[in-house]
């Protein structure tokens, strides 16, 4: 009496036509049909897009061709063009150079703790770094900082800066920052125990980050209270992935940067 299920076979594959591409707009809603989550678009790169239910849950998707349902539909959603209306912006919201060619590297650096402080940097300020010639090294950790200082010699014309997590009164990392005593070092931190948590809640799909007992890794901590079944590097990934602007960052860390990329660009005779 009934026709046979409209999602048997392959619903991937149309019989007639082609499966239409449609520019992953802010706010157009799509459902990614394996998982039934159905939300708007607030993000879109190269490789993946950023949809947000009415929840205000997060959940990231790569582009996959006819990945999404439009109206029921089977639809691909690619990367929209940049708009004509006004100046492209970069990621952390600065007007994008057109045609960008890296200048050569300043003396200057910026060094972060770790690997995942150095890719979440480079994913929203990436394009002002190249813009100013500024390298982004990390350091797996900040135990010996002061020697690490020593041996880059900062002096007028060779800034150096340095974002440090958990910079708090009382911590570990407030005691070595405070040993470092040179006008051409500039030390900042942001309040969080690691960077994840730099990341806001909504970003990432979460209500808040766990709170994670003294003792027990962090990250571990964390994944295992939010029930991922994902290593430390895969829980890091999606956490990063769910970052499309400044706008996914909290102000804690956003305002760190910026000083910093301010510092290490100023000009010789700002010492």
């Amino acid at each position: 009496m009934y026709g046979r299920d409209v999602l048997a076979g392959n619903w991937r594959r149309p019989k007639k036509g082609q499966i239409p591409q449609v520019p992953a707009e802010r706010d157009l809603v799509v459902e990614d049909p394996d998982s039934g989550f159905c939300g708007a678009v607030v993000g879109c790169d190269k490789e993946a897009v950023t949809l947000e239910d009415r929840f205000g849950r997060r959940r990231v998707f790569p582009l996959a061709p006819a990945g999404f349902l439009l109206d029921g539909r089977p639809v691909t959603l690619v990367r929209p063009a940049a708009s004509a209306g006004g100046p492209a912006r970069s990621a952390s919201g600065s007007v994008a150079v057109q045609g960008l060619r890296a200048r050569v590297a300043r003396e200057s650096r910026i060094y972060v703790e770790g690997v995942h402080d150095a890719a979440l940097v480079e994913k929203i300020w990436g394009h002002d770094l190249r813009v100013e010639g500024v390298v982004v090294e990390y350091l797996e950790g900040v135990d010996d900082l002061p020697a690490i200082v020593a041996e880059f010699g900062p002096e007028p014309g060779r800034r150096l800066g340095v974002l440090v997590d958990h910079l708090v009164t009382g911590s570990k990392e407030s005691r070595i920052a405070a040993a470092i005593d040179s006008p051409h070092v500039l030390v900042v931190g942001h309040p969080y125990v690691d960077v994840w948590q730099a990341v806001k809640p909504a970003a990432v799909g979460i209500p808040a980050w766990p709170t994670v007992p003294r003792g027990t890794p962090w990250k571990e901590g964390v994944i295992a209270a939010l029930g991922w079944r994902l290593d430390p590097a895969e829980a890091w990934r999606r956490i990063l992935g769910s970052v499309t602007g400044y706008a996914d960052l909290e102000p804690e860390l956003l305002g760190r940067v910026e000083e910093l990329i301010d510092f290490v660009t100023a000009a010789p005779g700002d010492d």
